[in-house]
């Protein structure tokens, strides 16, 4: 019972303060012209992504701490999978566009509102998320799933792998789009954010202040944090797929489900004087109009 009540202490702390990290991020940039770039742009679509990617599976968890029989429907089931699928794939998708942001603006800075233009901005948006609904949604509206083998999923939330346990007869089908999906959604991205990175990198060395690298470096170091705790967590999990391994998957699942949406924005804010200079002229302006 103690170790219940810590553990729904916990995970309900971690939930409140991902709400008012992502909401103050995403309400500091909307409210401020200055920030008004491709960069944070695609930060408030980050926060948007971790800040409803909390909340399709943290809630259900902290109702089931307390409960004895901790269920769910299979509606309801489908529908966090389909959600989490959707929000998740587009979150690395998105990673890897902020990498091509940032090579852009550190690497053609010229070049960098013509290239990172706001038509441009909408139409990467478009891609992200109906590519990733359609990628995530379309194969198993194709051919749905059919359980058969038992009605305990073992695993916090409703994730993809754990319910292939429970499908009946053959999904090498489903391991396919897995497969698929990874590739596009995991790896190719990955790729393209390394080299992204290594060009960006070459260029900061050729800076001859000291001032501009660091400031290069910082820019850049808050977003490679992301991406380094949310995909190494993500691809342990999705590129093993054995029993052994499902077993563990839950665990592993709480760092992108639950810790790494309330980190991003501390990450991202704290990491960034732009964002500490915007909130603090955002309070300021608050407080005069208060004081008329």
């Amino acid at each position: 019972m103690q170790m219940s009540i810590l553990l729904f202490v916990g995970l309900l702390l971690i939930y409140i303060f991902t709400i008012l990290g992502n909401s103050f991020l995403i309400c500091t940039v909307i409210l401020s012209p200055q920030l008004h770039t491709a960069m944070y742009y695609f930060l408030c679509n980050l926060s948007f992504i971790d800040l409803f990617y909390s909340s399709n599976t943290v809630p259900k968890f902290l109702l089931d701490v307390f409960s004895k029989h901790r269920r769910i429907s299979i509606i309801g089931c489908l529908t966090q999978m389909y959600f989490g699928l959707i929000l998740g794939n587009t979150e690395y998708v998105l990673l890897a566009v902020m990498s091509y942001d940032r090579y852009i603006a550190i690497c053609f800075p010229l070049y960098y509102t013509v290239i990172m233009s706001w038509r441009t901005c909408k139409y990467l948006t478009v891609i992200m998320w109906a590519g990733n609904f359609m990628l995530s949604v379309i194969p198993t509206t194709l051919k749905p799933f059919v359980f058969c083998k038992g009605n305990k999923l073992n695993h916090f939330a409703c994730e993809s792998l754990a319910l292939l346990e429970l499908v009946c007869g053959d999904i090498s089908f489903y391991k396919f789009i897995l497969f698929i999906g990874s590739l596009f959604v995991l790896f190719l991205p990955l790729v393209f954010i390394i080299v992204s990175y290594i060009c960006i990198i070459i260029s900061i060395l050729k800076i001859n202040s000291a001032d501009g690298r660091s400031k290069a470096f910082s820019t850049c170091g808050s977003h490679l944090t992301v991406v380094f705790m949310l995909y190494g967590s993500c691809m342990t999990t999705y590129t093993g797929q054995g029993k052994q391994y499902s077993s563990n998957i839950k665990y592993i699942s709480i760092i992108y489900g639950a810790v790494t949406p309330v980190l991003n924005p501390f990450i991202y804010s704290l990491r960034n004087n732009e964002v500490k200079t915007a909130f603090r002229k955002l309070l300021t302006r608050y407080s005069a109009s208060r004081s008329l």
